[in-house]
């Protein structure tokens, strides 16, 4: 009886030390440059005593592989763009989110409380929102040409040195949206013409190739490239630094507007403080800190009011009604994603 009853209390030992040390760390799968991570990292510590670690991705299908080969298991929060979502969801590499733990989701603007993937935010909550874009050098490149994305397919009016940002998604958007056709075209002829487009412009003289859109921005930044297709808050950073030189435009004919969201996977070790760090970022002046640092656009409607002014006036990070019309949310093709990844590969391949 003594030997059943002292197994018993090692049992319940082990049980209270595992519950107490799963809820003192938290690891997160994030996009590069996407927050201050020692404050956060610092400032989530102190207010709940949980160690955070943060592995870094470039594109979500970089995330999604890693999850697949077991990273359900390993990370508690991953930031994923808003189309992948079903993916995620169908795949089962996410769980629902507990919303009594989450009470600052209250703080959400109510379009993105309605996210036409996740209606009510059963499985994810949104992070930050933004564009693609042509980030460049002014003192390389005419502010009117850089007004179409000619300035990269055209030969005779490239500008200078430049980078495709390798990201399937949006590449071949851009590519589709200069040939005239749907951002989110499945059509496989479409398809065909805009890979045909990009694997020749990858042969002319000034293109560089794929980066990821930290790397081609940073190469503009000192002076190594002209120009480079990134994500907004990427340029609007540097902008910051140096805006005699740099600039950042959405060329008209169009590009694609994302929203990415923060998800658990589905076998998180660490729930709880998974839901601690959601309902964290979501805190009024914790949020506007966030699009503070990264200059991407908030979700989170309690935070404008804390977000600096120039920041709320600037159309590269909140867009305009008029630059909104050349934007395009990026939708799941579902089962037509495979057409849109052979294109793909025949583009990097060629």
């Amino acid at each position: 009886m003594r030997n059943a009853l002292l197994v018993v209390m090692l049992l319940l030992t082990v049980f209270i030390r595992t519950g107490f040390a799963e809820d003192k760390e938290l690891k997160i799968f994030i996009w590069s440059e996407y927050m201050d991570e020692k404050k956060f990292s610092a400032d989530f510590k102190a207010a709940t005593g949980i160690k955070v670690k943060i592995d870094i991705y470039e594109n979500n299908e970089e995330m999604i592989a890693k999850l697949q080969a077991g990273g359900i298991n390993q990370y508690d929060i991953i930031v994923p763009s808003d189309y992948v979502l079903p993916a995620l969801i169908s795949q089962k590499l996410i769980q629902p989110l507990d919303h009594s733990k989450i009470p600052n989701l209250k703080n959400v603007e109510e379009k993105f409380q309605h996210i036409p993937y996740d209606p009510g935010n059963k499985y994810a909550v949104p992070w930050q929102w933004g564009s693609v874009g042509l980030f460049y050098r002014k003192d390389k490149v005419s502010p009117e040409a850089v007004k179409s994305w000619s300035v990269l397919f055209d030969p005779k009016k490239q500008g200078g040195s430049f980078w495709f940002m390798d990201s399937v998604r949006d590449t071949m958007s851009i590519a589709l949206l200069y040939l005239g056709y749907d951002a989110n075209s499945a059509n496989p002829q479409e398809l065909k013409k805009a890979a045909e487009l990009l694997a020749a412009t990858k042969k002319t003289r000034y293109c560089q190739g794929f980066k990821t859109g930290v790397g081609g921005k940073n190469d503009v930044t000192a002076g190594r490239a002209a120009l480079a297709v990134v994500y907004n808050g990427d340029a609007m950073r540097d902008i910051n630094t140096d805006p005699k030189n740099l600039g950042f435009i959405i060329p008209r004919e169009g590009s694609t507007l994302f929203v990415d969201l923060m998800a658990i996977p589905a076998k998180a070790p660490h729930p709880d403080a998974a839901h601690k760090w959601i309902n964290f970022i979501l805190d009024p002046k914790r949020g506007a800190m966030l699009s503070n640092y990264n200059r991407y656009a908030t979700p989170n409607h309690a935070s404008l009011p804390y977000i600096i002014p120039k920041d709320l006036k600037n159309d590269g990070i909140y867009p305009t009604p008029d630059s909104m019309k050349r934007l395009h949310s990026t939708k799941d093709l579902g089962k037509a994603s495979r057409i849109l990844d052979e294109a793909w590969t025949r583009v990097k391949s060629d």
